[in-house]
């Protein structure tokens, strides 16, 4: 990065470019309330902001302290650059990004009315009414009281009444809900990663024979269930494999280190110290990095790693005579 320049200010709009804001930006009075903030490119602001919006037309960009607009937070299509969000972020209205040509992360929760991100990393949850993601890893869950979209995306789990998949959708976690059926464009693929050696793959290192990727056929795998209370009654649809992940403790899924793996990147910069998987292929320790994190997640995304399948399929009296 250029040589920052620190910068303090009061009053109406706010223009950044090539500025270090050592405080927060924290309206002082009624008029600040509606102040817009526009980062031109090359700035940190250290502190925590608040803005009625919050424009970002390029990188690089850093942002340490917890972020909250009243309109929107945008990102440019044609930003490009390093656009780091380290705390949590929200909106009343929404929170935007189609630019396909950033580094766009966010190391902590979403929270908005509209969510729509392309190309972005989110270590932490997305919670909104409406969420559409493209090209997205999403370590955490994606949590929306109305409707999500994904189109070839990694994320932890989903939890919507309405649903819809294009391309190649992968989820970290056992099980993902929706109420409505799914919605499946010609092509769509959903796929469960629970049983992925991503340990051995971390480490650039051969997969265990037991392991892989689990393919979710929508039609066959989907479970419904009904859950009543003395107000209501509610349908509830659910994509898992949690028998196979109960039927494969026949596998020591410890040694396969995603439990490990997906705290560290959900925490971050928070961890207080570095660790590391052991050596990897070279002989090198195999150092968990969040960037490192960051760049492995979207390769599997991006297909430049791949993951092995496996069979859903198991064999009840294998986890009767397991757990007898």
């Amino acid at each position: 990065m250029k040589e920052l320049k620190e910068i303090r200010f009061s009053g109406s709009n706010v223009l950044l470019k090539d500025n270090l804001v050592k405080g927060s930006i924290i309206p002082e009075q009624v008029s600040e309330l509606t102040r817009d903030i526009t980062i031109q490119e090359n700035t940190v602001i250290e502190g925590a902001v608040y803005a009625h919006r919050l424009e970002i037309q390029n990188g690089d960009c850093e942002l340490c302290g917890a972020v909250f607009t009243q309109l929107e937070l945008h990102v440019n299509t044609d930003a490009k650059g390093n656009i780091i969000f380290r705390k949590s972020v929200g909106s009343v209205d929404t929170i935007a990004s189609r630019a396909s040509n950033c580094q766009l992360t966010f190391q902590s929760d979403i929270n908005a009315k509209n969510v729509t991100l392309f190309n972005a990393f989110v270590a932490g949850s997305i919670y909104a009414d409406d969420v559409v993601l493209e090209n997205c890893v999403v370590i955490g869950g994606v949590f929306a009281t109305q409707n999500i979209e994904l189109n070839n995306c990694i994320v932890g789990t989903f939890n919507t009444p309405t649903i819809s998949i294009n391309g190649t959708i992968q989820l970290l976690l056992p099980s993902a809900f929706s109420i409505e059926k799914m919605i499946v464009a010609t092509g769509a693929k959903l796929y469960n990663l629970s049983l992925a050696d991503l340990g051995a793959l971390y480490k650039g290192l051969s997969q265990s024979p037991e392991s892989g990727r689990v393919a979710i056929d929508v039609e066959v795998d989907e479970l419904r269930a009904t859950l009543t209370s003395e107000e209501m009654q509610k349908n509830l649809r659910s994509y898992s494999i949690v028998g196979k992940v109960l039927a494969a403790d026949l596998i020591d899924m410890d040694k396969f280190q995603n439990h490990f793996l997906l705290v560290a990147a959900a925490l971050g910069p928070q961890l207080l110290k570095t660790y590391d998987l052991g050596p990897d292929k070279d002989g090198n320790l195999a150092v968990v990095s969040f960037e490192r994190l960051r760049e492995f997640f979207f390769g599997i995304l991006q297909g430049n790693i791949i993951i092995q399948d496996m069979a859903g399929n198991f064999n009840i009296t294998d986890v009767v005579q397991k757990y007898r």
